[in-house]
């Protein structure tokens, strides 16, 4: 049977069948864009084909991958939104063709460099939106017929798919360098105090929202930090920096922590609404012996006492990071840091797990805190605690008071 475009079923479904092929799934973007590209040129008999990419910021289309038109991609063409051939596409959010292509109806030097004579365009769409053009293109005049159309909507489809998968891709690789620059590659030199930390990703693209931060302060003490911002993936990460950088700069003119986490709370609630978070900021004096501590939301630390049992530090916790509504006024904690003691500080994925009380996980990691250096400690706590398939995020940090 042939169809009025003059396709016939067959060749309908061949077509189809190309451009859906399952195989198709295994290649990354960039070798999907070309592949998909090849068999759409060889299905419709075309001479171009290429993909441009919408940049929201910028309301540009950019060339992102062509056949017949290379040269499109190494000049990086952009075209705005609404001009020529591709923009008036992404405008209307609609196929265009044009049967003859003149210098009025395309603006983009290589097409007419090139001498393409017919053209058919249509928008790319991803959960909805417009996430740019592809078009296709004859060097001699041509009639595109409905399911020319058709078929590159179809082709259309499957790079906007691709083109998620891409961004998730893109997106996970920045949160995972953003991360990484963010937590202390090396923890500093302290008189008197020795400190281990740990920092396990629990979700599956292994950026997170949670940290740790330790540095020293002007006065001689020394800042101590972890968190936890609600969420995952990049966007948990960016809120993350600029939490961390906030912090850091409070605490160069705040001498209580309680006061710098309620400059960091009304910065969190005007600048990252909607973001919820918790934080532990604790100042440790010069010589170590005094811990000035400050909960945000934040999970107590555990301390463990030459002598005594572990215990949760006799902290009070005030609201999260983030809440809108007034809170009261924020307080500190001091307590004494005795020689051979050790402070663990850590975010709840450490100690929390489905079906059990918190409470229960809390008890599970006192108990693994051995009075022995920050390392063997982080070391022990990670092995009780089933670290090696975390639900959640896990960030942990220990300090240990040395003997003078």
């Amino acid at each position: 049977m042939v169809s009025t475009s003059g396709v016939t079923d067959a060749e309908r479904l061949r077509r189809i069948e190309a451009v859906t092929d399952a195989t198709l799934s295994r290649l990354d973007a960039a070798d999907l864009f070309d592949e998909l590209l090849d068999r759409v040129r060889e299905l419709l008999r075309v001479d171009t084909a290429a993909i441009l990419l919408l940049d929201v910021h910028a309301r540009q289309l950019v060339a992102t991958a062509a056949k017949g038109l290379e040269e499109e991609v190494r000049q990086a063409f952009r075209v705005s939104v609404g001009r020529g051939f591709a923009g008036r596409i992404a405008l209307t959010r609609q196929p265009v063709i044009i049967e003859e292509v003149t210098a009025q109806r395309v603006i983009n030097p290589v097409l007419l460099q090139t001498g393409v004579k017919s053209l058919l365009g249509v928008p790319i769409f991803a959960r909805g939106d417009l996430i740019g053009v592809l078009h296709v293109g004859t060097l001699t005049p041509r009639r595109f017929a409905p399911d020319d159309v058709r078929l590159l909507e179809l082709v259309a489809d499957r790079i906007g798919v691709a083109n998620q998968a891409r961004a998730h891709s893109l997106d996970q690789s920045a949160g995972l360098a953003l991360q990484r620059s963010l937590l202390p590659t090396e923890l500093p030199k302290v008189p008197n105090l020795e400190m281990a930390a740990r920092y396990v990703p629990g979700h599956v693209s292994g950026v997170g929202g949670d940290w740790y931060d330790v540095f020293p302060l002007p006065s001689g003490w020394l800042g101590v930090v972890i968190g936890d911002v609600s969420g995952h993936g990049l966007q948990s990460a960016v809120v993350m920096g600029r939490i961390r950088s906030a912090l850091r700069a409070y605490a160069l003119v705040s001498h209580d922590p309680a006061e710098a986490l309620t400059l960091l709370d009304r910065k969190v609630n005007h600048f990252e609404t909607g973001s919820l978070s918790t934080a532990l900021y604790a100042m440790i004096s010069p010589d170590g012996a005094t811990i000035k501590v400050s909960l945000a939301g934040h999970l107590r630390p555990v301390m463990v006492v030459p002598g005594e049992p572990a215990a949760l530090l006799p902290a009070k916790v005030d609201p999260p990071l983030g809440i809108r509504h007034r809170i009261p006024q924020r307080r500190s904690t001091t307590v004494d840091f005795p020689p051979g003691a050790v402070l663990v500080c850590y975010t709840d994925g450490l100690v929390e797990r489905r079906g059990e009380s918190i409470d229960t996980g809390i008890d599970r990691l006192a108990a693994a805190v051995p009075l022995e250096s920050a390392d063997t400690v982080c070391a022990s706590v990670m092995a009780t605690l089933d670290t090696e398939n975390p639900n959640d995020d896990i960030a942990l940090l220990v300090i240990r008071r040395t003997a003078p």
